[in-house]
């Protein structure tokens, strides 16, 4: 759903240290398999082909085929019969989902300044698949409420929370009004959600040309960014309570299960929500009145933006088919030779909002073309130790539909089976970039000093390290220059990962390729086609083969490695970083409450000795007590003791490890879930990652402890706390039962 680079996800790199060169062995690998893998990978790198790439991408992008669209299915079939042409076993399993679409929408201001919104992305002659109307859906946001308001309007910057914060500061409510919010920063579905809870009735959601428009860069067909008329559609469902079909969480949603009315489903907005173009939004903006916003506010129109509200009423009607539609998620299976029980996932999805070039064949095409390779692989006698599963997912953009209804059908055998699922989305051109489960840090850093970057002829590890340089605070610094491997962020929500990382603990892995595009330019419109990414983003497919050589190259030394190349020293350097900063954060959120509450009693003492002043202070907010926080700093140095201990027993008795070791690994990620879930929110199960509750796909690391405190719920930080720790400790059991089977105790 989000490109992979729009919230810094390129690797910071080692900025100062010489590359490293690789041991004899790989991890996990005996010294004479190690071999034969690294020839078979030269093999597999070999294969993918740009050309094939390129047409990859023209047909499956040649029509819309967003969920329950005849080409959705076409592309589903075609995909299927490719793979079954590599001679893999592959085949369709449907699963259905609550998928609205727009019945009607209006959008207009009221007298005495009568403006109707166009609602519409023009046809350009010069782009081929832009005048497809009749297969194209509008713009909307998916999983808004249908809704029929009429009231003034009131801009909310880009509708997080911290600027409600900042409009309360400056007298301005949004209560009974419509607000009118911009793209970026925080995730779209985060601004209904919030606008609903400070009363607003109605929300509109523009892009602004400072965002993805002119003030970045020439708009379309001239250069890659938004044109006015251009709208970006999206899901505003409330994902971070649960992803998937809305009236079947938790449950695989095959034809007869069981669903929730459609009146109870908790993730439908509350108000109804329109996206619209920059070209639609300037005469609601320029109707506002009100003092001019601050300057962080201001987009790059030609007016001078206001809070509002406005005098001028406008006027928001929406209504949507609720229908049920058919979901083809493509899954390929190549059978593992000697560890057949346990599994390798691979995915991408298929299903676009409209063509969808860039979002997602750009990275569909090359996950089809390393199916291809590993095809020709088997032919010469290659087989997998491990199971490989390809799964091309449907319905990722409307709310990770294919892939979450898919995994919660066989959670029970991936719990069981799964040993690393490897995701990817959009790609373009640039630097590696990566975030993940931190147990598979060192494993992602080992892959792509083996991947040449297709511009310098350097590792892509070299190349992104080399780009960081440009980036280095001083306070990184130390960090750069002194950690082995380079760090990769964590994962929050935003794409097809989240139902096995956030829910099932299966350890997971995003990546892909960026930074030297015209990222976002034409994101969910009806521009994102081949004709623009063949003009502006990866022309000659380059990085379109360096993610084929660089995934399947993952999947390929996950699935062949004799003992599971999970380490956990990184896993546990960062889990102690993500200790360091809650209790941080919660020292820093005590000093900010004090330091207001004194600015507020000194206010208070002023008011009174004035009488002409009437107006009530703002509440006074309770200090937070000072927390407990031993239990997580003890579990953060066991886990530190324990990966250590273990990493000594690895280098000791790897190449002679009985195969149970890899059992026992297979269960550590998972100890980190908790059955009961995520405060308020129990489909995410992770401990140590989720999406912040009011981020989206922002990620939020212990997350129970971390939103606690930031909420201000205090009484719940403690047993959060303990709720985390204990997670942590029980995957130290489990790495200690590792350490135990690997020095044959």
């Amino acid at each position: 759903m989000r490109r992979l680079f729009a919230s810094l996800l390129i690797l910071t790199m080692n900025a100062y240290a010489v590359e490293p060169t690789h041991s004899d062995s790989l991890r996990g690998y005996t010294a004479a398999h190690s071999s034969a893998e690294v020839q078979w990978e030269q093999k597999f790198r070999a294969i993918p082909d740009p050309a094939r790439l390129r047409e990859n991408m023209r047909r499956l992008s040649a029509r819309p085929h967003h969920v329950g669209s005849p080409y959705d299915k076409d592309n589903a079939e075609w995909l299927l019969a490719q793979l079954k042409s590599y001679g893999l076993d592959a085949k369709i399993e449907q699963f259905e989902a609550l998928f609205p679409t727009p019945k009607s929408r209006k959008l207009e201001l009221l007298d005495p300044t009568k403006f109707t919104a166009k609602l519409d992305e023009p046809v350009l002659s010069i782009d081929p698949t832009s005048n497809q109307k009749d297969e194209q859906l509008p713009t909307y946001n998916a999983y808004s409420k249908d809704g029929d308001v009429t009231a003034p309007l009131v801009y909310v910057n880009y509708g997080a929370p911290a600027d409600y914060e900042r409009l309360d500061a400056m007298g301005v409510s949004v209560k009974g009004a419509i607000v009118i919010a911009r793209y970026g920063e925080t995730w779209r579905g985060i601004k209904p959600k919030v606008a609903a809870e400070h009363g607003a009735v109605g929300c509109i959601i523009y892009s602004d040309p400072k965002d993805d428009g002119y003030a970045t860069g020439d708009t379309y067909p001239d250069g890659p960014m938004r044109p006015a008329d251009g709208a970006q559609r999206g899901s505003v469902m409330d994902m971070p309570v649960y992803p998937g079909d809305p009236q079947t969480p938790g449950i695989g949603a095959k034809p007869g299960a069981k669903l929730i009315p459609l009146d109870q489903v908790q993730t439908i907005t509350k108000i109804p929500v329109l996206p619209i173009s920059y070209a639609d939004a300037q005469p609601f903006l320029k109707s506002l009145q009100g003092e001019t916003v601050p300057e962080n506010w201001r987009g790059g129109l030609p007016i001078t933006y206001k809070t509002g509200p406005s005098k001028v009423m406008a006027h928001l009607a929406l209504a949507f088919n609720w229908d049920r539609k058919p979901l083809y998620d493509v899954v390929a299976t190549i059978p593992g030779s000697t560890f057949p029980d346990q599994w390798v996932v691979r995915g991408n999805h298929h299903d676009a909002w409209v063509n969808g070039a860039g979002d997602p064949v750009s990275g569909a095409s090359p996950q089809l073309e390393e199916a291809r390779a590993l095809g020709e692989l088997l032919k010469q006698g290659w087989k997998p130790a491990r199971t490989i599963i390809y799964c091309f997912w449907d319905g990722e953009e409307p709310a990770l539909l294919g892939s979450t209804e898919w995994a919660e059908f066989h959670a029970d055998e991936l719990k069981q089976h799964a040993v690393a699922y490897f995701n990817s989305d959009s790609n373009a051109r640039g630097f590696f970039g990566a975030e993940g489960s931190h147990s598979l840090e060192h494993f992602v850093n080992s892959v792509v000093k083996d991947i040449e970057d297709p511009e310098t002829n350097t590792s892509v590890w070299k190349r992104a390290r080399l780009a960081a340089r440009l980036s280095a605070t001083p306070e990184s610094r130390a960090d750069l220059t002194n950690r082995p491997d380079t760090r990769i962020g964590a994962l929050g929500s935003g794409s097809d990962f989240s139902v096995f990382i956030d829910h099932l603990g299966v350890p997971s892995i995003n990546l892909g390729f960026g930074g030297e595009d015209e990222d976002g330019g034409q994101y969910h419109s009806i521009y994102d086609d081949f004709y623009w990414y063949t003009k502006f983003e990866d022309n000659g497919f380059l990085y379109s083969r360096a993610l084929s050589q660089t995934a399947g190259t993952m999947v390929m030394r996950m699935a062949d490695a004799d003992v599971l190349p999970y380490q956990f020293t990184d896993q546990a350097d960062t889990i102690h970083t993500y200790t360091t900063e809650v209790k941080k954060l919660a020292d820093t959120m005590r000093t900010q409450i004090k330091e207001r509450n004194a600015d507020l009693a000194d206010g208070v003492y002023k008011a009174a000795a004035d009488p002409k002043k009437t107006s009530v202070p703002p509440p006074v907010d309770a200090v937070p007590p000072y927390f407990n926080f031993s239990p997580l700093d003890q579990a953060s140095d066991d886990l530190t003791a324990a990966a250590a201990d273990y990493e000594k027993a690895f280098t000791a008795h790897a190449e002679t490890a009985d195969p149970k070791v890899n059992a026992l690994l297979l269960t550590t990620e998972h100890a980190l879930t908790d059955p009961a879930g995520l405060p308020n929110r129990p489909w995410f199960e992770n401990m140590i990652y989720a999406p912040g509750f009011f981020t989206g796909y922002g990620v939020k690391t212990l997350p129970a402890v971390r939103e606690a405190i930031e909420q201000k719920q205090w009484s719940a930080v403690d047993p959060q706390i303990a709720r985390t720790a204990a997670a942590i400790e029980r995957e130290v059991d489990k790495i200690k039962a590792a350490t135990a089977a690997l020095n044959g105790e």
